[in-house]
């Protein structure tokens, strides 16, 4: 929803992360087999493609390593054990997706450093129906952007570059801005908030929401699009947009993405992490 970038260690290491985060009920599945040999395999699949933008690479290690690994571990330390990994792997992303797989539900992420403090929202059914209504996400089969545009941008960061500082902290401020209205149930800080985002992207780099503006920016014109942002840090996969209540708004959304070959998502809220059975 809100705060991506800012749980990236590079950022939490100097001034804390905020990140709001919705777990979503599409999923990934991991199974342990063991033969009479005493010979493991491990088998796991994913709902949505890895890349989208959704977190999927970091639920797919969560569900990994509860499966090898999580017999007798709080969900912290598999949270953990699965971020440890990824970055064993190269990756120099943050901690939120790891959580938010791991314990579910609508989280304000907090990170400091190597720590995680997490806050359970827990809006009333009115709330998550009106979000699950009016938050559409939309598969754009756009590639993520190449990982040239997020090492330039941590090296402008590094240089102390004044515009993307600036744009790094709206998005934190976003996240904190999303938490509260959240808490509060108020939606327009809620359409405020990801507007926060846009803005804060934009500072960042313009090229990361590029590829969805010459469908989203005449509906935004007309009323029809409330605010959107590209799920995950890249421009790429997975866009959501906050559309305004009416039928009419919704049909023009549609029409719009499906007549360039975006299809929507059908989603709603897990409010389970993970499943051990």
């Amino acid at each position: 929803m809100a705060g991506g970038w800012s749980d990236v260690p590079a950022y939490c290491n100097l001034k804390s992360g905020e990140v709001v985060n919705v777990a979503i009920n599409h999923y990934v599945t991991a199974k342990k087999i063991i033969d009479k040999n005493r010979r493991m395999t491990v088998q796991y699949s994913t709902e949505i493609p890895i890349g989208c933008g959704l977190g999927t690479s970091g639920a797919m290690n969560v569900a990994l390593l509860a499966a090898i690994a999580g017999e007798g571990r709080e969900l912290e330390e598999i949270a953990e054990l699965a971020f440890q990994f990824e970055s064993l792997l190269g990756n120099t992303g943050g901690r939120q997706d790891q959580w938010a797989s791991t314990f579910g539900g609508i989280n304000h992420l907090t990170f400091r450093g190597d720590t995680v403090e997490i806050k359970r929202l827990d809006p009333s059914i009115e709330f998550c129906t009106w979000l699950q209504n009016h938050l559409l996400l939309f598969d754009t089969s756009i590639q993520h952007v190449s990982g040239e545009i997020h090492d330039k941008i941590w090296q402008q960061f590094y240089d102390h570059d004044e515009q993307v500082i600036q744009g790094l902290d709206l998005i934190r401020d976003a996240g904190l801005s999303m938490a509260s209205a959240i808490h509060d149930e108020d939606i327009s800080q809620v359409i405020n908030s990801m507007r926060m985002v846009m803005l804060g992207i934009d500072l960042i780099d313009e090229k990361l929401h590029d590829p969805f503006r010459d469908v989203l920016t005449p509906l935004e014109e007309i009323g029809s699009v409330l605010a959107w942002k590209a799920m995950g840090a890249g421009g790429g996969g997975i866009v959501g947009v906050l559309v305004e209540g009416g039928e009419y708004a919704k049909s023009s959304l549609i029409q719009a993405t499906e007549s360039v070959g975006w299809t929507q998502l059908q989603w709603e809220i897990e409010y389970s992490g993970i499943n051990q059975q």
